[in-house]
């Protein structure tokens, strides 16, 4: 029988939970394994061992989450609200076992059944919350919120399934479900007391109320629920746990009996169907009217939930008295996607809660922040007016009244000036009229900023341009960063131990410690050391490649790798321009100055985007020949990884000796990856676009590869390309173009590839592919020739890693607390 003296302790009318309630992890796991999961050890598959020691973990973690709350509620401070359509976590068994500091426990937990922690991670699917950048960069920073105690909650949707499971299927991209919670989450719990009703469609009703007060109400909607589940985020050795919320959609009525009653059973569960669709999957395909719509769904489904759950908890606690909510509260809007809280919170505080027009926008507009992601025009969302009135009818008149509001000062600030009133209004108007909710997101934030500092600058001289004229101290620059505890800690275990040895362990808190190292870069001895963990991660890399792709890497080669989102404005096309032409140089016997080099390329393209989608398929055709071309003889190799991912980026980035970040120089915002690899010691090849001015910057010019045009170069470059004249005027390049439009690598497949190589001709490729491709070509050149030289390779390898500091998340999220958010850590007293 089980011990029942923890029931008794729980029992008790004093509730506070003390260590001795839960037993060693061992017995732990041996409980949940046979009673919560009811499983006999001998039998059972690692699967239930990974359930098993999830859930003996998360109950440590539960202790810390409880009396985290407890502290946080017991302080009157600004609370911080992260809203994102995104949280890419991965696993996380690993992250709560490296901040817990069960690592040891764990194993030994694991080694009575003759298990390998590795192994039972393995077990764990990556979490489908997110696509690409942008989600990493949500969980980072709620890994650094955490890591900081800071009083931060993220919101989010729980996806059903994910992005989708990538294939490759005759070299092209196969899209399957990708069903991350087929076997459940042991991560979550659910708070059913806080679901929340949300509304779609329906009207306006206005009249007087009791008092003679004109009021305004959304009526004839229909409703749906958003039931809440909680993920915990623990802070790194800190019994500090923070709070992801995610909601769930579901049908105020799951079953209509008499529709089943009478033999119509799919109109039966229509409604429940119909209302599952929000939260089903991430990011629907909106090519179509009806994929537009469950997106706008999707946004809104997200705030309303999030802002009802707020504006909940604060009357819980004050009543119906808004006076201070505004200076205690902050709702972070991550990119456009949640833009729709500016409306949203106004229609609450109003018709909800009855306060007057200029009392909801001061505090609207007094709390909301806005960080913008993207430099591409066509990137920021807009909506249809006619999808808006539809959907959120009551919604949409508050966005007329906020704009009609905002047109008036814009009127009184610049009188006559109609030209800028059509520029900045938040309804792009024609036959077709949009809701531009950039705009919106810029004129109901106090806070508006980017993600690096080029970034910032663009988007203050050129997309945001009129409005920082308007509010230039409304503009700031957060660079990004990643969390080092899981991007070198966690991921590249054998660098840890290696900079444990060597500098400490303060590194894991404080990253700006890794300048310890800049010394050692000359150390003949630290150098083996260095290049010994480089050697084994390689190791592993490459097995894993070859699991995942039956392609054998050369671990005496270079490797060179570019994984992102699939998309042309991230240019894997150029990579794959440059792998055509040292293939070509192989082929001709060219071979002087040339290094071994295994390049690997991963990335999902949206299953609407035939272009990027095109590329993987080229990416896929030349690997195919380049890799049976008997005359290659190891020089050279290429491999589309499938199904890239965050627990696949842990195994690639520590493996990782050369970074491509070779986006058109002007389009990248920022970038996460390029961090990733740099604190694990890869040099980067890149333009100076998003952070990698910044890498520079700190790794110094001697330590990066620069090429091709800059942001202001691209603009000039623009009025007279001419990407035939370059090509004609360059051997090289000519010789590159002349084997894909021969048909060399599709030659079973004729003109398949037509697409492509007439956008690298054309004129107006924004991208400018071709205007890049000689410098880049020679950059790779250099590249070769400083990897020949291994010290000075494992010199800059140091400095970079040495110099990585400023690319923890950690920073960033300091900058966003003190600069914006205006929150303060809220710590133990004893600490």
């Amino acid at each position: 029988m089980l011990d029942q003296k923890p029931n008794a302790t729980l029992a008790t009318t004093d509730l506070t939970l003390t260590s001795d309630i839960l037993a060693p992890l061992p017995d732990e796991l041996r409980r949940h394994l046979y009673f919560t999961l009811g499983h006999d050890n001998s039998k059972a598959e690692p699967h239930y061992f990974y359930q098993a020691l999830a859930i003996a973990v998360r109950d440590r973690v539960t202790k810390h989450w409880r009396t985290t709350r407890q502290r946080f509620a017991a302080t009157e401070a600004r609370r911080v609200h992260y809203f994102s359509l995104e949280f890419l976590l991965g696993r996380s068994l690993n992250n709560a076992i490296q901040n817990l500091g069960l690592d040891e426990d764990s194993r030994r937990a694991l080694h009575e059944y003759g298990l390998k922690l590795e192994e039972i991670e393995d077990a764990e699917p990556d979490a489908g919350l997110g696509n690409g950048g942008l989600g990493r960069l949500a969980a980072c920073f709620l890994d650094s919120c955490a890591n900081l105690e800071l009083p931060v909650v993220g919101y989010g949707i729980r996806y059903e399934f994910g992005m989708f499971h990538q294939t490759i299927r005759d070299g092209r991209q196969v899209e399957g479900p990708d069903h991350w919670l087929r076997d459940g989450n042991p991560w979550e719990i659910e708070r059913p007391e806080d679901t929340r009703t949300i509304k779609f469609y329906g009207h306006t009703q206005r009249g007087l109320d009791a008092n003679g007060k004109p009021f305004s109400k959304w009526v004839g909607a229909q409703d749906l629920l958003a039931v809440p589940y909680d993920m915990p985020i623990p802070g790194y050795k800190n019994e500090t746990v923070n709070t992801l919320r995610l909601w769930k959609a579901e049908a105020t009525d799951v079953f209509n009996l008499e529709e089943f009653n009478s033999g119509n059973y799919p109109d039966a569960v229509v409604q429940k169907n119909t209302a599952e669709q929000i939260s089903m999957v991430l990011y629907p395909n909106d090519a179509s009217e009806n994929g537009k719509e469950l997106r706008l769904k999707q946004q809104y489904f997200l705030v309303s939930a999030s802002l009802q759950d707020v504006l909940a908890k604060w009357v819980d606690q004050h009543g119906e008295d808004f006076t201070r909510f505004g200076e205690l509260n902050c709702f972070q809007l991550n990119d456009t996607h949640p833009a729709s809280a500016v409306p949203e919170l106004m229609r609450l505080l109003m018709d909800e809660h009855g306060l007057d027009w200029e009392s909801a926008w001061k505090i609207t507009s007094g709390c909301m922040a806005y960080t913008n992601h993207t430099l591409l025009p066509e990137a920021l969302e807009r909506w249809s007016v006619g999808l808006f009135s539809r959907l959120l009818p009551r919604l949409l008149e508050i966005i007329f009244e906020i704009n009609e509001r905002f047109l008036a000062e814009v009127a009184k600030s610049h009188p006559g000036d109609m030209e800028l009133r059509r520029r900045v209004s938040l309804v792009e108007e024609g036959d077709h009229p949009h809701i531009r909710m950039a705009y919106l997101s810029i004129v109901g934030s106090f806070s508006v900023n980017g993600v690096a500092a080029l970034h910032t600058e663009l988007l203050k001289s050129g997309l945001f341009a009129d409005f920082y004229a308007m509010w230039p101290k409304k503009f700031n620059n957060k660079t990004n960063g990643v969390t080092q505890r899981r991007w070198l800690s966690h991921c590249n275990p054998e660098l840890r131990n290696l900079l444990y040895e060597t500098i400490g362990t303060e590194w894991e808190s404080d990253l700006e410690q890794m300048k310890k190292l800049v010394p050692l870069a000359d150390d003949a001895a630290f150098q083996k050391k260095w290049a010994t963990v480089k050697q084994h991660n390689k190791k592993r890399l490459a097995d894993y490649v070859f699991e995942n792709t039956g392609v054998q890497f050369n671990t005496a080669a270079m490797f060179d790798v570019q994984v992102k989102r699939i998309h042309e404005y991230k240019r894997q096309l150029l990579n794959v321009l440059h792998v055509v032409h040292l293939y070509d140089r192989i082929r001709r016997g060219d071979t002087v100055g040339m290094a071994p080099r295994c390049v690997l390329i991963g990335g999902k393209a949206a299953p609407g985007y035939h272009v990027a989608k095109l590329i993987v398929k080229l990416i896929n055709n030349v690997a195919d020949v380049v890799n049976n071309d008997p005359k290659n003889k190891d020089m050279l190799k290429l491999v589309f990884f499938p199904n890239y991912r965050v627990s696949s980026m842990e195994i690639i980035c520590p493996g990782t000796e050369l970074s491509e970040q070779i986006s058109t120089a002007g389009k990248e915002a920022s970038g996460t990856g390029n961090m990733k690899f740099m604190m694990n010691g890869a040099l980067t090849i890149g333009t100076l676009d998003g952070a990698n001015i910044e890498i520079r910057e700190q790794a110094g010019d001697e330590n990066f590869f620069l090429f091709g045009l800059d942001a202001s170069g691209v603009v000039e470059a623009k009025k007279t390309y001419d990407p035939d004249a370059i090509i004609a005027g360059d051997e090289d390049i000519r010789r590159v173009m002349e084997l894909l439009e021969s048909g060399h690598f599709n030659e079973a497949e004729p003109g398949i590839f037509d697409l492509l190589t007439k956008g690298l001709r054309n004129p107006q490729d924004q991208w400018l592919t071709i205007a890049d491709l000689r410098s880049y070509i020679d950059a790779q050149a250099e590249a070769a020739k400083v990897y020949a030289d291994q010290k000075k390779w494992n010199r800059m390898s140091i400095i970079n890693s040495a110099t990585s500091g400023w690319f923890s998340s950690d920073r960033t999220i300091n900058q966003y607390a003190d600069e914006i958010w205006k929150a303060k850590p809220l710590r133990d007293k004893k600490a």
